[in-house]
C-alpha cells in the first residue's frame, strides 16, 4: 500500500495551512517527488470543540467521523489532524482504523523532552477547552516537568488572541500571546508548549521574539509526519522508480527548527 497522509484539517482554515506550509518545511527533498503525498479535508463548519467540552453545546464528533471518512475513501494510510482540543476525541476517531492516527500531543511532548531538562518548569498556552482535559499536562507531568499555566487574566488575552487570529487579525492575536509568554518566562518556565494551533502563526505575524524558549506542536506533528513517509521510503514502497534513497538524507527526521 503506497503511502497517502489524511490530514483533518478546518479547525481553524490558517492553522491547517500553517500545518501544511510545516510539513513542506520538514521534509528533506530535491524535487516534487520527494515531498509527502497527502490528502486534505478542511471544513471549518465543524462545531466547535470549546463549547462543547465546557459548555454541553453540539458534538463535533459526527462531523469529524465524517470528515475522517472522506479521508479514508480518498485512499489515506495515515492520518493527522492540526487542532489540539479535537483530541479529544482521539479515541473515537481512531476506532476501526487500520492505519496510525498521529498524536500531536505526544509529537510535542517528545520534543520537550529532546530539548528541556527533566524536572524543569514548562508552560502552556491552549484553550480553555484543552486545558480542561488535561492534553499536555498530564503528559508533561508522567514525562516529570512541573507545568504552568497563564494566569485567569493571562488566559483571556490567549482566548481573545486566539479569536483574532480565526477572524483574520493575526497580528493582533499574536501580540496577545507574546504578552502571556513573557508572563510565562517571568513566571521560571524554561519552555512554553504553544498548544492551540492558531498560536504560532499569530506569534509570527505578529513579529515578536517569544521571550522563551517555545514548542510548536503543529511543526511537531509535521516531523511526525514526515517521519512516516521516510520510514514508507526507506521500506521502498513510495521511491520514484529509478531512484535509490538519498544517502544520509531522507532515512534522517529533520529536528526542530
Amino acid at each position: 500500500m503506497r503511502f497517502l497522509l489524511g490530514v483533518l484539517g478546518g479547525m481553524g482554515p490558517l492553522a491547517t495551512v500553517d500545518f501544511l506550509a510545516k510539513l513542506c518545511a520538514a521534509t528533506p527533498a530535491d524535487g516534487d517527488a520527494d515531498h509527502v503525498p497527502h490528502v486534505t479535508v478542511s471544513i471549518p463548519q465543524i462545531p466547535s470543540r470549546v463549547a462543547a467540552i465546557l459548555r454541553g453545546g453540539e458534538s463535533p464528533l459526527p462531523a469529524l467521523i465524517d470528515a475522517r471518512d472522506r479521508l479514508r475513501a480518498a485512499g489515506a494510510t495515515c492520518y493527522a489532524m492540526p487542532c489540539n482540543t479535537a483530541y479529544r476525541w482521539y479515541d473515537e476517531l481512531r476506532a476501526g482504523l487500520d492505519a496510525p492516527f498521529l498524536h500531536i500531543a505526544d509529537a510535542a511532548v517528545g520534543e520537550v523532552a529532546a530539548q528541556v531538562p527533566a524536572g524543569a518548569t514548562v508552560g502552556v498556552i491552549a484553550t480553555e477547552a484543552t486545558h480542561a482535559i488535561g492534553l499536555y499536562a498530564a503528559r508533561l507531568e508522567r514525562a516529570g516537568y512541573a507545568v504552568a499555566t497563564p494566569s485567569a487574566a493571562d488566559n483571556a488575552r490567549v482566548v481573545e488572541g486566539i479569536a483574532a487570529v480565526k477572524r483574520g487579525d493575526a497580528g493582533g492575536g499574536g501580540r496577545r500571546f507574546a504578552a502571556v509568554l513573557e508572563a510565562l518566562a517571568a513566571s521560571g518556565c524554561r519552555a512554553v508548549v504553544l498548544g492551540c494551533t492558531e498560536v504560532p502563526p499569530g506569534l509570527e505575524a505578529a513579529g515578536r521574539p517569544p521571550a522563551v524558549p517555545t514548542i510548536d506542536p503543529t511543526g511537531a506533528l509535521a516531523r511526525a509526519c514526515v517521519g512516516a513517509w521516510t520510514a514508507s521510503r526507506v521500506m521502498g514502497r513510495d521511491r520514484p522508480a529509478g531512484r535509490a534513497p538519498r544517502p544520509g538524507g531522507l532515512d534522517r527526521i529533520p529536528g526542530p527548527r
